[in-house]
């Protein structure tokens, strides 16, 4: 592949690990809007991922796109949305016992697992640019953190959103390393339709009823939530795994709590505090080095 062609892929897949970042961000925002119409995660999740898998359904069909897969290429894919129903589940539960701007702080603990991961099991090599971006995006989000001004903490909101980090890192990983020779729509195709169907399967098995969107406002935050951290969201990730390495991606994901403390402040009127301004120029900074620092291939 000639120079042109890498910088453009590496162009391609920092801007997209960018966009897939903020997008996922805005979870807390659909989410907690639903909560407060009566919804219960069960029926947020089921609806969001359902309405997802209809539209990522009807984009391939109007392009013509065959869903046919491979014996190895389904085993992938089924764990790719085992994986991301995890994820999501915790994640929303999470809001249940902390702030979710807390829990979007947390998670950012997955960029630190998929570093951990790559270079255990995959011997990838950790550079200086990559050391350097995950503690300074780190300092932004515990800055980001201490900000909230919260108390102890719930254990059962923490140990839910440090199995939403780990399930997510490996959802990263899985992608990056999965070598599926498909669009990232077919990809999500398989993956939401996973998800639409655990959240069903871990309905009946709660015993946990699915309650319709009550009006036009929930239906719109169903769709925000389908729309923007599901679909988006996904099939931005799957090319920034494949341009840029799970790691570089995962870094990247600084943003989300970024974008959940900017929604706080514009959306839900929270105070704009030093330790706000200081996290902020951190994270952008570890975000600005891996976007400037030449990577290694991705493999």
């Amino acid at each position: 592949m000639n120079t042109d062609k890498l910088k453009n892929r590496k162009l391609v897949g920092t801007l997209a690990g960018i966009a897939a970042a903020v997008c996922y961000g805005t979870n807390p925002l659909g989410a907690l809007k639903l909560y407060a119409e009566g919804m219960q995660t069960n029926s947020v999740l089921f609806f969001r991922f359902g309405l997802a898998w209809v539209i990522i359904a009807v984009v391939m069909l109007f392009s013509k796109e065959s869903v046919r897969v491979t014996r190895r290429e389904f085993r992938v894919l089924t764990g790719l949305g085992l994986l991301f129903i995890v994820s999501s589940l915790t994640l929303y539960l999470s809001f249940h016992y902390m702030a979710a701007g807390v829990a979007s702080t947390i998670l950012f603990t997955y960029p630190v697992m998929t570093a951990v991961i790559m270079t255990v099991f995959f011997r990838e090599r950790i550079t200086w640019s990559t050391v350097a971006s995950l503690l300074l995006a780190s300092a932004g989000v515990v800055l980001l953190y201490w900000s909230d001004g919260v108390g102890t903490l719930s254990t059962t909101g923490v140990l839910l959103v440090l199995a939403s980090a780990l399930s997510y890192a490996l959802y990263i990983i899985l992608v990056n390393k999965g070598d599926l020779q498909m669009s990232s729509f077919k990809i999500n195709f398989y993956v939401l339709m996973y998800c639409a169907l655990g959240m069903l399967v871990y309905s009946l098995v709660a015993g946990l009823p699915l309650t319709m969107p009550r009006n036009a406002v929930s239906w719109f935050y169903v769709g925000w939530l389908a729309l923007v951290p599901a679909i988006f969201a996904l099939v931005l990730m799957v090319y920034a795994a494949k341009y840029i390495g799970s790691t570089a991606t995962a870094i990247l994901g600084a943003l989300e709590p970024l974008t959940a403390v900017l929604i706080g402040i514009f959306v839900f009127n929270e105070p704009f505090t030093l330790n706000l301004s200081i996290g902020i120029v951190l994270i952008l900074a570890a975000v600005v080095i891996i976007a400037l620092v030449k990577h290694d291939k991705p493999a």
